[in-house]
């Protein structure tokens, strides 16, 4: 350039923002992680191609039965799904009294959104109401057998509606008994610690299929026959407890991350045992562990689909009782049930891992605000 020396010349540098900036710096800072880009771009068009292909391009929308879906080079047979999506969410619960279903659904929700979102206030009336009044609620409506409620039976619930049912019924279960699990094997008193390590390393030893089979074909051998207790109660109660043994020793480890000081604090203000670990310990312990918790929740809700083994039909059960049916017998029924029961699952799992991430930054910026409040 004239007038500037040709020692003291430098090129302009180079943007730091935008998104040229960013995919330089992310995707292509190299050979190899332009090389790896590229690779992915490539593999991610192959499969979201096919993906939208089967679904879309090639899938059958109409049709009676199967033999629509039986040509050769056919995709999806989505009429499969919407001739059997009544019995995908409602088993064979009788069509006439779906409505009560639909009902439970609603006050379920009623009660988790307020619950969930952080802006709306009385959190702990909305909790007794999911703990006390929701259950009895539920129980009323499903089950019926009061006046103007017919009696469904729990051998008619399938469906979506009992992959919910035993999984909130578990999780809401399963929470305060491996806390207390979890209290008991770090307990002074040996025999308490005793007992719990017997039931968590028992639990977490024998899989839940294995428990599930036992409960169902086993259990009503040493019982009198008029003792006899519900299929469904028995596998809400072994899945309760199945994941209270994995959850305490998620939350053990969250006790085990607290600095010894804070127990040494909460004792010297004179707090007693159960003031100690609700006011102090729990809340930073719980908040340590989020990412496990919600984990284990999320096993839980993929681990209703074990129930099939003792005749309960749930979300997975009755897809794979519509694949059977007669009616819909095609080369293409199979892929097209699994997976609408695989997005359904991704849905509600996919929500859990969401909300718990933003439960997370939320108490990571409480606690930052705490911190800088207290420093000023």
């Amino acid at each position: 350039m004239a007038g500037i020396p040709a020692a003291d010349y430098r090129p302009p540098p180079r943007t730091n923002a935008g998104p040229l900036a960013w995919l330089r710096a992310n995707l292509f800072s190299s050979w190899g992680n332009a090389f790896l880009t590229v690779l992915a771009v490539w593999l991610a068009y192959r499969v979201i191609s096919a993906a939208i292909d089967w679904a879309f391009l090639r899938a059958v929308w109409e049709g009676p039965d199967g033999e629509v879906c039986s040509r050769e080079g056919v995709g999806a047979c989505w009429p499969f799904v919407a001739d059997w999506f009544g019995q995908f969410i409602y088993g064979r619960y009788p069509e006439a009294e779906r409505w009560r279903v639909n009902l439970t659904y609603v006050l379920a929700i009623v009660g988790l959104v307020p619950l969930m979102a952080p802006p709306i206030p009385g959190k702990l009336w909305w909790s007794i109401y999911l703990i006390a009044v929701f259950p009895v609620l539920a129980t009323v409506l499903l089950s019926g057998g009061v006046p103007g409620l017919e009696h469904v039976p729990t051998h008619l619930w399938g469906g979506l509606l009992v992959t919910l049912v035993i999984s909130s019924s578990g999780i809401a279960a399963a929470f305060p008994l491996g806390i207390l699990l979890a209290l008991g094997r770090r307990s002074r008193m040996p025999i308490v610690r005793w007992l719990s390590i017997g039931f968590i390393e028992f639990i977490r030893g024998v899989p839940l299929i294995t428990l599930l089979f036992m409960a169902s074909v086993m259990l009503p051998l040493f019982i009198p026959e008029r003792w006899s207790i519900d299929k469904l109660v028995r596998a809400l109660i072994l899945v309760a407890l199945f994941s209270a043994a994995y959850l305490a020793e998620v939350i053990r480890g969250g006790l085990q991350a607290i600095p010894r000081g804070q127990f040494e604090a909460a004792e010297a203000l004179g707090l007693s045992y159960p003031q100690k670990m609700g006011l102090v310990i729990l809340p930073q312990a719980l908040k340590l562990v989020i990412p496990g918790i919600v984990n284990s929740f999320i096993a839980l809700f993929k681990d209703t689909s074990l129930v099939l083994i003792i005749g309960i039909f749930d979300l997975l059960g009755m897809v794979q009782s519509g694949i059977s049916a007669q009616k819909w017998l095609s080369p293409a029924t199979p892929m097209t049930g699994y997976v609408f029961a695989g997005l359904v699952f991704w849905i509600f799992c996919f929500g859990m891992s969401r909300y718990s991430q933003m439960l997370e930054r939320r108490l990571a910026a409480g606690g930052q605000r705490a911190v800088a409040k207290g420093i000023e």
